[in-house]
């Protein structure tokens, strides 16, 4: 692993270079950070948050084999390991997690550097003067840190869900302030860490106004994370409140006849936040899960086939995301949601952070804990009339309606980070298909088919180059 992390993370990957893929920032010969000489003009501030942004694509987050985009669905019940693939993920695919594990340590040093660099627009505010552009820039900043924190605290720590201590136990630091060098301890359970997450959201909800393109946070996205925020804390009420409000000012979830669209990056119906990716950067998003090879797709990791037979044929999800190709001699599902860029590099697709449909199954999850059965089949068959060709409205109740949700986010998140993490909320195992990697089903299992909900692997290892920087740091218990 790149040793980028140094007490927190090391001061020359938060370091203002000229690399950034928005706009240069002027940088000293020495490419010292130039912080103090630099936020003074409302162009500075823009630069500097949409450096922000740029975090999202580096090594640990959205790029590099270890991608975010593959490892939650390695490690729980999606896919299934192509025997002729480069055997990336090992490690994370047997649950073999330690500090050195790529897959499993690399978003703890690439999130405090995405909130790093959201802090340092933070720290220098006050040169703006008061007003609408202050207060937007201000919201986008906190916004990002409250994601990059989020994404952190849901791998590391455990989820308030999850169990009946898992809001008290140990949570991670929660980094305010600019300072490469600062010591942080794990001082924080993990509802103070949520509660500040959700701080950091409602200043953004209220006082964010930028409206341009989803490649930047606005009103409904940071509601959105809100709906998702809430949920993972098990406050159904307001999980329900944001996400309704999210729902008002952008409700499509992507139109049936477009929806492939939204894959090959020519259209964002239905997308409230993203990553972009240029043909300039190139950022291969799809390369973690396979590659192009004398013509054919060369999988890393195939769908697995009990899973990929839970998509019915009429759904245009299974096209979308799903193609059945052969490699060599053998035939295998590939999973091709993020290979289908259109007049870009293949591969280079802009990253789906968040949803409308999620919004919609977060909502109706939330519901259905609240007892409205109406609300929640309501809004499933909402998202169901836009994924199935000729749908009939269903009329599910009880425990069916509550397998008819779980079902959607499966097939409708599927390859977007979720699937782990809705396991780990809601306190149920991984089970793996006795299957194997073939389009038919056929060749050898996955040798580790199940991880228990007692397992102290759902929360993943503190990095040890972060222990052996900073011994303030702790690390999770049986690592």
């Amino acid at each position: 692993m790149k040793k980028n992390i140094v007490r927190i993370v090391l001061f020359t990957s938060l370091a203002f270079t000229a690399a950034s893929c928005t706009d240069d920032l002027t940088v000293l010969p020495n490419d010292r950070l130039v912080s103090d000489t630099y936020y003074t003009t409302e162009s500075d501030f823009r630069k500097g948050v949409d450096y922000a942004y740029d975090a999202f694509k580096i090594s640990g987050y959205y790029q590099q084999d270890y991608t975010q985009l593959i490892v939650p669905d390695v490690i729980s019940d999606n896919l299934i390991q192509n025997p002729q693939g480069r055997r990336s993920n090992n490690d994370a695919y047997n649950f073999n997690f330690a500090g050195d594990v790529d897959a499993v340590v690399s978003v703890y040093g690439a999130g405090y550097a995405v909130a790093a660099r959201a802090n340092a627009v933070l720290d220098k505010i006050g040169n703006l003067a008061p007003g609408a552009f202050r207060s937007n820039i201000e919201a986008e900043a906190r916004g990002i840190r409250a994601i990059a924190h989020f994404d952190i605290v849901r791998r590391y720590c455990k989820i308030p869900t999850q169990s009946a201590d898992a809001g008290t136990s140990i949570g991670i630091a929660y980094v305010e302030k600019f300072d490469p060098f600062q010591l942080v301890t794990r001082n924080l359970n993990v509802n103070q860490v949520y509660d500040k997450i959700i701080a950091d959201l409602l200043f953004a909800e209220q006082n964010i106004t930028q409206t341009a393109n989803v490649g930047k946070l606005r009103k409904p996205a940071i509601q959105g994370m809100l709906s998702r925020v809430y949920l993972y804390k098990g406050d159904y009420d307001n999980a329900i409140l944001w996400g309704q409000k999210a729902l008002a000012l952008s409700p499509s979830v992507g139109a049936i006849g477009t929806f492939k669209n939204i894959w090959n990056d020519t259209s964002s119906d239905g997308v409230l936040f993203k990553i972009l990716n240029s043909s300039i950067e190139n950022i291969k998003t799809g390369s973690a899960y396979n590659q192009t090879v004398g013509g054919q797709i060369k999988s890393e990791y195939v769908v697995d086939f009990d899973f990929y037979n839970k998509f019915a044929a009429t759904d245009i999800r299974k096209s979308s995301y799903i193609t059945t190709s052969p490699f060599l001699t053998k035939t295998y599902n590939n999973v091709i949601k993020y290979k289908q860029a259109t007049d870009k590099p293949i591969e280079a697709v802009d990253v789906k952070y968040l949803r409308t449909a999620e919004v919609v199954l977060n909502v109706a999850e939330a519901m259905f804990k609240k007892g409205n059965e109406a609300g929640a089949l309501g809004l499933l068959n909402t998202l169901r009339a836009q994924r199935y060709t000729g749908f009939v409205p269903g009329a599910e109740a009880g425990q069916t309606l509550w397998n008819a949700i779980m079902l959607e986010r499966r097939l409708e998140l599927a390859f977007e980070t979720d699937r782990f993490f809705t396991l780990k909320r809601l306190a149920l195992p991984i089970q793996r298909s006795n299957f194997g990697p073939e389009s038919t089903g056929a060749g050898n299992p996955a040798p580790v088919l199940s991880l228990p909900v007692s397992s102290h692997k759902w929360q993943w290892p503190i990095p040890q180059t972060a222990i052996n920087n900073n011994p303030n740091i702790q690390q999770n218990s049986g690592y």
